[in-house]
C-alpha cells in the first residue's frame, strides 16, 4: 500500500469520526464539514441534500437528552482515483428523558455506507446511506439518578471538548 492510499484512508476515517462528534454535540457546522456541498444523505426516513439533512437534524436532535454514536470498524476498501468506498459499523445510542414519565433508550446497530470523493484536495462524503441492522428500545425510569463519573457532556457549545485546550490544572495554581 502506498503513502497516498494510507493518507486517503486516514483522512476518510477522520471525517467519519468528526461526523460522530458533530452530530452528538449538535455542532452542525462540524457535521456539514464532513460532506461536499452537493452531497446526498439517505438516513432511511430522511433522504435529501446535506443542507436538508442539517435542517432536519437541527429540529430532530434536541428531542434527545443525549446521543452517542460509537464508530467501530471503518473499512475503506476501494479507492479509485478521487472516489472511495467506506463502510463504518456503528452503534447509535439515543436517550430521551422526561421529568414525570418514563423515557426511552433507542439503540441502533447501523452501517454508514459512504461514497467519498476527493475534491480540492479534500476527501468528503458525496453520498451516504445508513443501513440499519437492528434496533432495541428500552424504558428509562422517570426521575432516576444520573450519577456521574467525570463531567457531564453537553450539547450547547460548552462541552469539555470545547474548552479542554485552554483548561488550567487547579493543582498547579
Amino acid at each position: 500500500m502506498d503513502m497516498e492510499t494510507l493518507l486517503a484512508k486516514q483522512e476518510i476515517t477522520d471525517v467519519v469520526y468528526r461526523y460522530a462528534r458533530g452530530i452528538d454535540r449538535m455542532d452542525f457546522e462540524l457535521v456539514r464539514s464532513c460532506y461536499h456541498p452537493d452531497a446526498y444523505d439517505d438516513h432511511g426516513s430522511f433522504k435529501g441534500s446535506v443542507d436538508e439533512f442539517i435542517d432536519m437534524a437541527k429540529d430532530f436532535m434536541p428531542r434527545w437528552t443525549a446521543t452517542m454514536h460509537f464508530m467501530g470498524n471503518v473499512l475503506v476498501d476501494e479507492i479509485d482515483g478521487d472516489c472511495a468506498r467506506a463502510e463504518t459499523y456503528a452503534v447509535a445510542y439515543h436517550r430521551r428523558e422526561f421529568p414525570n414519565k418514563e423515557g426511552k433508550d433507542d439503540i441502533f446497530g447501523i452501517r454508514y455506507v459512504d461514497r467519498f470523493e476527493k475534491r480540492d484536495e479534500r476527501w468528503l462524503i458525496a453520498h451516504r446511506v445508513v443501513a440499519t441492522e437492528w434496533r432495541r428500545v428500552e424504558t428509562v425510569p422517570s426521575g432516576g439518578p444520573r450519577g456521574a463519573v467525570g463531567v457531564w457532556g453537553t450539547r450547547d457549545g460548552n462541552d469539555v471538548i470545547d474548552w479542554i485546550m485552554e483548561a488550567k490544572d487547579p493543582a498547579l495554581n
